[in-house]
């Protein structure tokens, strides 16, 4: 007999616009990201990235790890830069 265990850990990271309101006062949809990752027995099982768009989603995107590392540059730049 062999008995596997494995310890699933998953990490949702759900991030959104500030709410705002249209011109006759009314709340507008939040739109913004999900990243999730599956974390088994401590290693990464996988990283996924979809759109928000109210309580619309976007189908998952797979990414792999260069594509994670490009995509913090490509924020950490964004944000050198936002607001000058």
């Amino acid at each position: 007999m062999k008995r596997v265990q494995s310890n699933i850990i998953n990490v949702g990271f759900t991030i959104l616009n500030a709410a705002k309101e249209d011109t006759k006062g009314r709340p507008m949809k939040q739109s913004g990201v999900e990243i999730n990752q599956a974390v088994v027995n401590g290693v990464s099982a996988g990283v996924t990235l979809r759109t928000l768009n109210g309580k619309t989603k976007s189908s998952p995107i797979n990414l792999d790890n260069d594509c994670l590392r490009d995509l913090l540059t490509a924020v950490t730049e964004v944000l050198a830069t936002e607001g000058r």
